[in-house]
């Protein structure tokens, strides 16, 4: 029982960590072998896909750029390339024909590996695909790159939630701790005097059948 008064809490932290798993940045190292467009149906309140480019009609079917890649143990991985304007998540970027033209010229060179920052992953059954918001060239296939902009984001996410913590401690020490202290004690005192009031009730109850039988005890 124990277990189940911390179900919310497991919930509540599984979700956080695919939401965060899945909008903050991550660096792949790969070499790029292609750009692409197609055009694709997307619903309006899809969750894998942004937006058409900034100052474009809004529409349900829509040209998308893709980034075709490849890692050093040969495996591909397919980006697509989109603008995220103002909206969520914030990562603001407005210039998806600019990296484009990068990832077209970077894949000119054969031997150019490139650090693709991104968010999002890639699922082939759904044809989800991770949006890349930047890349830069790298020194090669095992560059490591620290990240971050995660280390402190989640830091601070983990200090804003310890002093949230720490002030509902507080907060329910001070306030519901004694009121239902107050309200135990309410409930002991009323079930005293329930108490009191049937073993009354019991004692009458006994002096009438011995006045009745003789007896103490009710016949059977």
């Amino acid at each position: 029982m124990n277990f189940l008064k911390h179900i919310p809490a497991i919930l509540l932290f599984v979700f956080g960590a695919v939401f965060l798993n899945y909008f903050l940045p991550s660096n792949d190292v790969v070499r790029i072998v292609g750009v692409d467009m197609k055009r694709v149906d997307i619903d309006e309140d899809d969750p894998f896909w942004d937006r058409e480019d900034i100052g474009t009609n809004i529409s349900g079917t829509r040209d998308v750029r893709f980034i075709n890649t490849e890692f050093p143990n040969g495996k591909t991985k397919v980006y697509r390339n989109e603008d995220t304007g103002w909206g969520f998540p914030p990562y603001f970027k407005f210039n998806s024909s600019d990296v484009t033209a990068q990832a077209q010229a970077l894949a000119k060179e054969d031997e150019q590996w490139v650090a693709v920052r991104h968010y999002g992953w890639r699922i082939r059954m759904f044809s989800i695909f991770p949006n890349a918001t930047s890349m830069k060239r790298v020194d090669g296939p095992d560059v490591y790159i620290f990240p971050f902009f995660n280390v402190v984001f989640i830091g601070l996410l983990l200090l804003i939630w310890f002093l949230v913590w720490r002030k509902i401690r507080r907060w329910k020490a001070k306030r519901i701790d004694p009121t239902l202290d107050k309200v135990g004690d309410s409930i002991g005192d009323a079930a005293r005097e329930v108490g009191e009031t049937v073993g009354e009730g019991s004692e009458k109850a006994r002096g009438f059948w011995k006045k009745l039988f003789g007896s103490s005890k009710p016949p059977r």
